[in-house]
């Protein structure tokens, strides 16, 4: 009869001990929806001379109870940032101004978090013509140490332009902050080069778009040292 007891006891204690389910499903990433990618956004709402209201959407993700969108401003590198569990914000913004623009995706039961992917526009303003979007740096990223090979690492970036009317790259690069020193002037298609350097030295590099009328957007001063 003890025996018996005891298994019956110890069946309970596992059937209310519970399971593991496992950790939390982890927020997916957004699908942004408007404004369209390096486009010219002309539905702002006007709130003062230099400011308009711009609606930001995007569709809804999986496991994701919150969103962060992260405007910046592309001349200023000035972000804003503002939290929501709907899937559109209206933002503030300056007029006639290159932005970028992402959406956090979070979960109340989960530390993970996900990214959407980054677009460009510019935010409509009174000029008839835009510069090309600053060039934004994919490698090396700013601060980061690099492995050399044969002496040389690869400097590469991504160009876009609301026209599409991109003419040139001009790449500077140098061990001085500025650079001033042209690497190279590569054609609207080539957004890859190589530098030239040194185990131990720290190197400053920045990307000018240039395009058919002489407008002109500068990417700002990235670094990286080589191991």
């Amino acid at each position: 009869m003890r025996n018996w007891t005891a298994v019956v006891v110890f069946g309970l204690l596992l059937g209310c001990g519970g399971g593991d389910d496992g950790p939390p499903p982890s927020p997916e990433g957004v699908v942004l929806v408007f404004p369209f990618e390096n486009s010219e956004c002309t539905t702002g709402v006007d709130v003062t001379e230099d400011l308009s209201q711009v609606t930001f959407e995007w569709q809804p993700a999986n496991n994701t109870d919150n969103y962060t969108l992260t405007v910046i401003n592309l001349l200023t590198n000035i972000p804003q940032t503002i939290s929501t569990t709907s899937t559109s914000v209206a933002l503030s913004i300056e007029k006639g101004a290159p932005f970028s623009w992402s959406v956090l995706s979070t979960n109340n039961e989960s530390d993970e978090t996900a990214t959407s992917e980054s677009w460009l526009f510019y935010n409509a303003g009174s000029q008839t013509t835009y510069a090309p979007f600053p060039a934004q740096i994919r490698s090396p990223e700013a601060g980061s140490t690099v492995q050399a090979t044969a002496n040389e690492v690869v400097l590469s970036w991504t160009g876009a332009d609301v026209e599409g009317d991109i003419e040139t790259f001009e790449v500077y690069f140098s061990e001085n902050n500025p650079p001033e020193t042209l690497l190279i002037t590569t054609d609207p298609q080539t957004m890859e080069t190589m530098g030239n350097v040194v185990s131990g030295q720290i190197y400053y590099w920045k990307v000018i778009t240039i395009d058919a009328e002489g407008n002109k957007s500068d990417s700002g001063v990235f670094d990286f040292k080589v191991f």
